[in-house]
């Protein structure tokens, strides 16, 4: 390994657990030590933090896999914590084949439970889609987090690399969803009082959402791709429309210039936003206390540069704080419930690797 990307001269502690083929997310069954992982081709799996032991979990869906699409978001509920063995609700977002060549984000809701024949999901139906589906295989982001009360869930559509329907709120292509735990439009949002799918906006203007969370304030963040340049973090409110395409720090992939910000262009900007970029690949903030330094502070897992960043938060603004490089791009970032860092690789034979603070 290159010392240049050694975690351990961070003051980290990597431990190796399992290894995944192309891991895309991962989720604790809450109240456990066990972790479900999602691989893009569209298997699950479970696995054992404390032993490292995995199983395979039956019922997934079908997936429409290729380009950046496949399975995506894995989610449970922390109010029906229990033990492996209780039947809970999973949530889980993939890429859903259309008619035609056309693809697009979907959530399901299923019932996951262990035994001792292994794990399984039955009753698992789509109850949310992004709308229209489009051709192409990219820029799904379907990122899936609960609000803190867990009455409402919040789903990241991104624009599926068609540029202008992120500024036409009669789709939901570049935007956050917020529904009902049933996929329902939720009351109250910014356009309730308009057709479908359009009162399922909550924001919009975005890009490609990789991670979302919400911090202690219980305000949502969301960790955006930009394009050539210009990843964003960004304070998500309600209503507000971040700019996409119309507006970024960086250019198009083809060198053609697109503005940026400015002060009355109307949009809402950035909080902070890197270009180079640093291609993230999911969020969390950080609120364990085995790293009492980094509580409150945005954890993203990068890919260019592989590696975690930490961004400090400063009311509603934020400033990058440190970067801890690793050997391998990171696909995903959890925090488990000692605290500890939970970090998958992206690619084939991704690792799942745990991260500690240096005894």
């Amino acid at each position: 390994m290159d010392s240049s990307a050694d975690p351990s001269q961070s003051g980290l502690e990597i431990a190796e657990v399992g290894t995944f083929e192309e891991p895309w997310a991962a989720a604790f069954l809450p109240g456990t030590e066990m972790m479900v992982v999602t691989q893009k081709a569209g298997s699950i799996s479970v696995i054992d933090t404390a032993t490292g032991e995995t199983m395979s979990v039956s019922g997934a869906p079908e997936v429409d896999y290729g380009g950046q699409g496949g399975l995506g978001d894995v989610a449970f509920l922390e109010s029906e914590a229990g033990d492996a063995s209780q039947e809970r609700s999973i949530y889980l977002s993939w890429a859903d084949a259309g008619n035609g060549d056309t693809r697009g984000a979907v959530v399901g809701k299923g019932t996951f439970a262990c035994s001792n024949a292994g794990c399984s999901i039955s009753d698992l139906n789509i109850i949310w889609q992004q709308t229209p589906k489009v051709t192409g295989r990219g820029h799904y982001s379907h990122r899936i987090r609960f609000s803190p009360d867990e009455a409402y869930m919040f789903v990241a559509s991104g624009d599926r690399q068609k540029l202008d329907p992120a500024q036409d709120n009669s789709n939901t292509i570049g935007t956050i969803v917020r529904l009902n735990l049933d996929g329902t439009p939720a009351a109250g949002n910014p356009m309730a009082d308009q057709p479908s799918p359009t009162n399922e906006i909550w924001s919009y203007g975005h890009r490609n959402i990789l991670g979302m969370d919400w911090d202690a304030e219980g305000r949502l963040w969301d960790m955006e791709h930009g394009p050539a340049g210009g990843d964003e973090l960004n304070l998500v409110a309600a209503g507000a429309n971040y700019g996409w395409p119309t507006r970024s720090y960086g250019n198009h992939y083809s060198g053609d210039p697109i503005e940026d910000h400015s002060a009355d262009d109307g949009f809402t900007k950035p909080a902070v936003h890197w270009t180079p970029v640093i291609a993230p690949g999911d969020m969390i903030f950080y609120s364990g206390e085995l790293f009492t330094e980094w509580q409150g502070d945005a954890l993203i897992a990068s890919m260019s540069e592989p590696g975690l960043v930490r961004v400090e938060i400063d009311g509603d603004s934020a400033a990058e704080a440190q970067r801890y490089p690793f050997e391998n791009r990171i696909r995903s970032v959890d925090q488990g419930p000692d605290g500890a860092l939970w970090l998958l690789e992206d690619g084939e034979e991704g690792r799942l690797l745990k991260v500690t603070p240096k005894q």
